[in-house]
Order: C-alpha cells, then structure tokens, then sequence
C-alpha cells in the first residue's frame, strides 16, 4: 500500500468522515471504483447540481416577473430554460412563501428531493423524526431549525412524491432593491427553499463572507 494516505492530518475530520476515506480507499484499492469517475460525481453534485442551481433560480424569480409568472405555470419547463434538468428534476412545482403563507417540503414516505436544483438531500430530510414531524408538529420543527413565525401565518406542508418535487421561493427581504441575480442568490441558502429557513438578511451574508 502508497504511504500516500499518511501524507495528510485528518485529525480535522469526522469520525464519518474517516469511515468513508477509508471505504473509499479500500474501494479504490481493490479495484471496485474508479477514481477519476468518482472524482467527476461529487465535482457535478458539489459545483453544478446542488443548491447554487436552486438560488439562482429564486435570484431570477426575485427580479424577473416574467420568469416568476413561467414558474407559476410550468415550473419544469421554466427551471430546465437555466439549464437544470435531469433525474429527480423532471416534475416540478414552485410554492412562494409570502407574509400570509409559510411553506415547508417533506417526503413523508422517503426522500424524494429535487437533485437538479438542490443537489443530495441532507441526511435530517430523510430521517424519520422529520418526515413525521413536518407534517403533524411543523411550527415544532420550524422552531429548532430557528425559525420562528407570527402566530398568523399559515403553514404549509408539501408531500414530495415519485411524480412531483417542490421548491419553495422564500420571500425577498428588505434592503435588497437594486442588487443583481448574482448578490441575491447568496442570500438564498438550501433550507430556505425547502422551507425549514429564510433567505439571508445581506448584513448577515456578509458577516459569511457571502458578499462583498
């Protein structure tokens, strides 16, 4: 075996982390997975099929009535115009949370997510105290992911399925007039457009180092 594996401290890393360095190293090794092959799957799932996909899509719908209105009526066929498309992407539905109405998406029977937009879901999505919870205690589950909402707002709770996958259009706050599609979408982060969080604030994103 390379003494490669020991040239780098992963003391940094988790102990899952670790496990899966080392099944990937065994996989490897054995002949089993082709590195170069995994290499290009997590580069397309980090950098061009993830939530960046998502926030552009809100950045446009935020500044773009046009293609807000498209959203409305065909949400794939507007989504796939920006060149999003493929598995787990091809039926979708926009709901737009507004002072009134709050939504949230939930896949009560798996984990079915919209990959073209929003990459891999979060391991919480698919787990089983989520699914259940979403649907029967959601102002429960908004209040542990830090999100606290007027008493009068509604909620409303999305059952993602085989045949359809939702994205949420979280509201645009204030302050925000004037910016370009670029600086908007780094207020849009991956729970706002499921629902479990809001967009950023730009004071905030900035503090993140999101924007200049």
């Amino acid at each position: 075996m390379s003494d490669h594996s020991h040239d780098h401290d992963h003391s940094h890393l988790t102990n899952t982390e670790l496990r899966v360095r080392a099944l990937e190293s065994i996989l490897v090794e054995k002949g089993y997975v082709d590195p170069e092959a995994l290499n290009l799957l997590v580069d397309t799932y980090e950098k061009k099929v993830g939530p960046k996909n998502g926030a552009r899509v809100v950045a446009k719908a935020w500044s773009d009535s046009e293609f807000l209105d498209w959203l409305r009526r065909d949400a794939s066929a507007a989504i796939g115009s920006l060149g999003y498309t493929g598995r787990q992407g091809e039926d979708m539905i926009v709901k737009e949370n507004t002072p009134a109405i709050h939504n949230m998406v939930v896949c009560t029977l798996c984990s079915c997510y919209p990959w073209p937009v929003l990459g891999l879901p979060p391991v919480w999505y698919k787990s089983a105290p989520y699914r259940s919870r979403a649907v029967n205690d959601p102002r429960g589950v908004l209040s542990e992911f830090g999100v606290t909402l007027p008493e009068d707002t509604e909620i409303r709770v999305w059952d993602s399925t085989a045949e359809l996958r939702y994205l949420v259009i979280p509201m645009r706050l204030e302050g925000t007039d004037g910016m370009n599609e670029d600086d908007l979408a780094a207020l849009v982060t991956r729970d706002s457009m499921i629902g479990t969080g809001l967009a950023l604030d730009p004071g905030e994103a900035r503090k993140q180092g999101l924007l200049a």
